[in-house]
């Protein structure tokens, strides 16, 4: 009897490993093609996947953070001084590694038409993250331009620093640890700033307004700042865009997009202070 139960167990290794198998490729395949592909047109859901799902999970599994593993790959693949091949590493991860929330590279390219346009000398960043939207910005700066950028998560300062400084733009850049509330009203006694020319909204959706606002308070603005503010229909920031759409003081307009290295429906609203 033991030895027909031990020709019977060996019978079912194959199978049981066939099956184990089986369900690792069908988990794989979820992870990375199925599931990304029924989220790609939708933004909450994309979101949901990408940012909480899939970065907590890798989290976990590489014990580092999204930024980092964005740092990393700019390290392997980016040639240090050159802005360009820092952006497209950190596109190519982003499109075919793990999706990270930097404005990305159709967006970016309506980001880069606004700075040469206005062809700002003092910019001012409200959220930093990985530094992507940073490097966009501070390379098409011209000889003398500054950049002010306020990052209120030290981890994601600390990236964004290293990113810069591969970049080659840290002469350029002056970036600041701490919520954007607290240090809006600090900037002119603590960097000598009379207005903005430009400046670049894409930190906490909820504080769009309120820190539009208080820009204008600290008389931070002048007549003819341009603002233009990433992700205002994904996940969307339906106050900011009711106030500078009916406020006397902007002129706005909306460029239509899509979410970061997505096709779900996003857009930059430009709005131009009177």
């Amino acid at each position: 009897m033991a030895e027909n139960l031990s020709k019977d167990v060996c019978r079912m290794w194959p199978c049981v490993l066939l099956w184990s198998v089986c369900v690792l490729v069908s988990l794989y395949a979820l992870y990375r093609w199925l599931i990304p592909a029924a989220v790609y047109r939708h933004g909450r859901l994309a979101l949901l996947w990408h940012d909480v799902c899939v970065e907590k999970a890798l989290d976990w599994l590489t014990r580092s953070s999204r930024p980092e593993r964005v740092l990393r790959s700019v390290q392997k693949g980016a040639v240090r001084g050159d802005a360009q091949s820092v952006l497209s590493t950190m596109d190519r991860f982003s499109h075919h590694t793990e999706w990270a929330m930097h404005i990305g590279d159709e967006k970016g390219a309506i980001l880069d038409s606004v700075v040469s346009e206005v062809n700002p000398v003092l910019v001012l960043e409200l959220g930093s993250y990985c530094g992507y939207s940073t490097v966009r910005i501070a390379r098409l700066l011209p000889p003398g331009g500054r950049l002010i950028t306020l990052e209120l998560n030290p981890d994601y300062a600390a990236v964004a620093r290293q990113v810069i400084e591969w970049a080659g733009l840290q002469d350029t850049v002056q970036l600041v640890e701490g919520g954007s509330g607290d240090w809006i009203p600090q900037l002119r006694e603590h960097f000598g700033v009379v207005s903005f020319d430009f400046v670049f909204l894409d930190h906490w959706k909820d504080r769009y307004l309120p820190d539009l606002r208080l820009l204008e308070d600290c008389a931070l603005l002048r007549r003819g700042t341009v603002v233009l503010a990433d992700n205002v229909i994904c996940p969307g920031t339906p106050e900011y865009l009711e106030y500078v759409r009916t406020s006397p003081a902007y002129h706005s307009s909306f460029y239509s997009a899509h979410l970061e290295y997505t096709q779900a429906a996003d857009g930059l609203e430009k709005s131009v202070y009177q």
